[in-house]
């Protein structure tokens, strides 16, 4: 069996696993018995559980047709608000999703802050290589347009800023009774979105042109939408 082969195997294992039993019931050795392998042939792929989990979500992320479509688009301003937009969509409905899935996702991404930060490390590296050429892209040509003033340093920065913005303001909607109401829920999408973007450098001119009115009048929605 291939190297390739075997680390789809232990991935479809592990999926299996983790769905089964979620992620502080499920261990390595317990996804090296679902995949017929020992625990010693399974570390020579990854190296931990969190590495093994950071992997499936990269891969679920991947095989999202929305993000690919965006992701397949040319660098500008329009792909950089749609980054935003779509994020801030799925973060603030993470809290209302049926199987809760993505709740204990993020509680242990904040509680990996909270540890070691193995998990954290992971999953922002897998992040950073998904999104963050496009961000960076398109921020640049938002420039380039005169839709955004330039970057003095680090432009990938502006995009952690505003992810970890939208990761708390997620965190506080996760108990039954929020830790913070945030006013009207029909407007709170589109604000936290014209906050980052403004955040991120981007004029008012530029925010209406792409940003639109369907934010608002679509809060609740978690698809990533077209441009406006």
């Amino acid at each position: 069996m291939t190297s390739d082969l075997r680390r789809q195997l232990i991935l479809g294992a592990a999926k299996r696993c983790f769905a089964r039993h979620g992620y502080n019931g499920t261990t390595t050795k317990s996804v090296a018995a679902a995949a017929a392998i020992s625990e010693a042939l399974l570390f020579k792929h990854f190296p931990s559980k969190a590495a093994l989990y950071a992997e499936i979500l990269s891969d679920e992320c991947e095989a999202d047709p929305a993000l690919t479509e965006l992701l397949e688009r040319e660098p500008s301003t329009a792909t950089l608000v749609e980054v935003i937009r779509g994020t801030v969509a799925h973060f603030l409905h993470i809290a209302e999703g049926p199987d809760q899935e993505e709740a204990q996702r993020l509680r242990l991404m904040a509680t990996s802050h909270l540890d070691d930060g193995e998990f954290a490390r992971l999953l922002y590296a897998k992040i950073e290589k998904l999104i963050g050429a496009v961000f960076v892209a398109s921020l640049e040509r938002a420039v380039d347009a005169g839709d955004a003033r330039p970057c003095s340093s680090e432009p990938l920065n502006l995009f952690w800023f505003a992810h970890h913005t939208m990761m708390t303001a997620a965190l506080t909607r996760l108990p039954a009774a929020p830790c913070l109401a945030y006013g009207k829920p029909n407007e709170l999408e589109r604000q936290l979105c014209e906050f980052l973007l403004r955040g991120i450098g981007l004029n008012d001119a530029a925010i209406a042109s792409h940003l639109g009115r369907d934010v608002a009048e679509g809060a609740g929605e978690t698809a990533i939408a077209e441009s406006a």
